[in-house]
């Protein structure tokens, strides 16, 4: 399985870089896994509603340009579905199986993903309702795309 992790912005803190580089080794027998960053849109503090939907849009067109036209989306987005990590090992094991191998997981910047972005993804997927730094929830899908493996292949892991 080839696996993409799209994002927004640099990822610049020590602990998450590390942590997240250490999930991608054990990754490594499972998968082939490619961090991609696109940058952000500089934007001031107290952006007026179109200012933001600008930010999105361009941050969005960053995105898109870095998708193949065959590969499997799923778009990080708080309105998404919510799964088991059980749920999850399942659905990229049917991605798999049914010939599907490309998937690229897409996280947006600060403000979330453009709707052209969500339009081009095959599923949204939602880790809760709750806001999650975008540069944290890179390090909570890598760990759980790891555990979705160990899941399917039977081997254990901490609940």
């Amino acid at each position: 399985m080839h696996i993409q992790i799209l994002t927004v912005g640099k990822l610049k803190e020590r602990y998450l870089v590390d942590g997240i580089a250490e999930y991608v080794k054990r990754l490594g027998p499972y998968a082939k896994v490619q961090m991609i960053e696109v940058p952000d849109e500089k934007a001031p503090e107290n952006m007026s509603t179109a200012e933001e939907q600008q930010v999105r849009v361009k941050e969005g067109e960053r995105l898109l340009a870095k998708l193949a036209a065959d590969v499997y989306v799923v778009a990080l987005a708080i309105d998404g579905e919510m799964w088991t990590s059980e749920q999850l090992a399942g659905s990229l094991d049917k991605l798999a199986t049914y010939g599907r191998s490309q998937v690229a997981f897409v996280i947006g910047g600060s403000l979330g993903l453009s709707s052209e972005v969500l339009r081009r993804a095959d599923m949204r997927l939602s880790f809760g309702r709750m806001t999650l730094p975008h540069q944290l929830m890179r390090l909570v899908l890598v760990e759980q795309i790891y555990r979705a493996m160990r899941i399917n292949r039977g081997e254990p892991y901490h609940k």
